[in-house]
């Protein structure tokens, strides 16, 4: 396995400054983060380290150099919109770059792009799987034609008012995920892995590893910790932040330890990158950094340094 982070904890910086950053902590790698250029109101959204507009092989060369120089690199191009919302008109721009990013990981090599599912909030599951079968099948041949797996994070996307009740990401839950590999078989189709979300959702984290083993193309460190005492008078009901927290990894109620067991039973190789979206450490840059450190401090007891 590979150590990485996620790139969007460092928004002002630009990819060198990332790629030194993970250089000089000890990371093995990075998820770059690819939305369109400009700025969006939701947090860590609308962070560009890569853009796929008009990407082309100049880009690629600029990219390979620098990954060189500092010995990083990519693990996937991360862009998370919501290709299901309401609006189609928007709609339909997300899904053009998300086409947008699959090309630049296809030219830079990379052949792994992570990205949500989206979804109409105000309908049930049922209620969004035609909006899906119309849109995810298109997505997924174009990723089959430029062969670069698609990982989907399995974040609903529901926490605060304007995403309630149903979220904006339907791949939530393993009983979604087996509808949508049975209607989308394809092997380009996967998962973004996140055990942070099925645990303040209540769920076993573990068991979806060995149950969608072949499905897992990339992992994200997050933790969580459930504040029982707002929940027991909050209830499940409520927006899900009122009684949950993310966390560092080591900081909150994953079993990190039981986690990478697991990972290894199934035969995972791939990339492990930390999520830092933990708002004690979101003041300044350098907490942000010194969430990285602490992170990479902590997950190297389970991904040790290869030579």
């Amino acid at each position: 396995m590979q150590l990485g982070f996620v790139t969007a904890i460092l928004p002002d910086y630009d990819l060198k400054q990332v790629f030194q950053a993970a250089s000089e902590i000890g990371y093995d790698c990075v998820e770059v983060m690819c939305w369109p250029e400009g700025k969006d109101a939701r947090r860590y959204a609308g962070i560009t380290h890569i853009s796929a507009e008009d990407f082309t092989k100049s880009d690629v060369t600029t990219i390979h150099q620098l990954a060189d120089e500092f010995g990083i690199s990519i693990s996937a191009l991360g862009y998370y919109p919501n290709p299901l919302t309401p609006d189609l008109e928007e709609a339909q721009k997300y899904v053009e770059h998300i086409q947008k990013v699959i090309s630049a990981s296809r030219m830079l090599g990379i052949n792994r792009m992570n990205t949500f599912i989206g979804r109409d909030w105000r309908k049930s599951v049922d209620e969004n799987w035609p909006r899906f079968l119309e849109t995810w099948p298109e997505i997924i041949q174009f990723a089959e034609q430029q062969e670069v797996r698609i990982g989907i994070e399995n974040c609903p996307m529901s926490f605060t008012k304007d995403e309630w009740p149903g979220g904006k990401n339907l791949a939530c839950t393993p009983a979604i995920w087996q509808r949508m590999y049975a209607d989308i078989p394809s092997e380009y189709f996967g998962l973004n892995y996140d055990p942070s979300h099925l645990v303040w959702m209540h769920m076993d984290y573990l068991a979806p590893i060995r149950d969608f083993a072949d499905r897992i193309f990339h992992v994200h460190a997050k933790d969580v910790r459930v504040d029982q005492h707002r929940l027991d008078q909050v209830g499940i009901l409520a927006h899900p932040l009122e009684y949950h927290t993310p966390k560092l990894p080591g900081l909150g109620q994953v079993e990190w330890g039981s986690f990478f067991s697991q990972l290894n039973e199934i035969g995972y190789q791939g990339p492990v990158c930390v999520e830092v979206e933990d708002r004690a450490y979101e003041d300044s840059t350098e907490s942000c950094l010194a969430a990285l450190r602490q992170c990479h401090t902590y997950l190297r007891n389970f991904i040790p340094v290869r030579a």
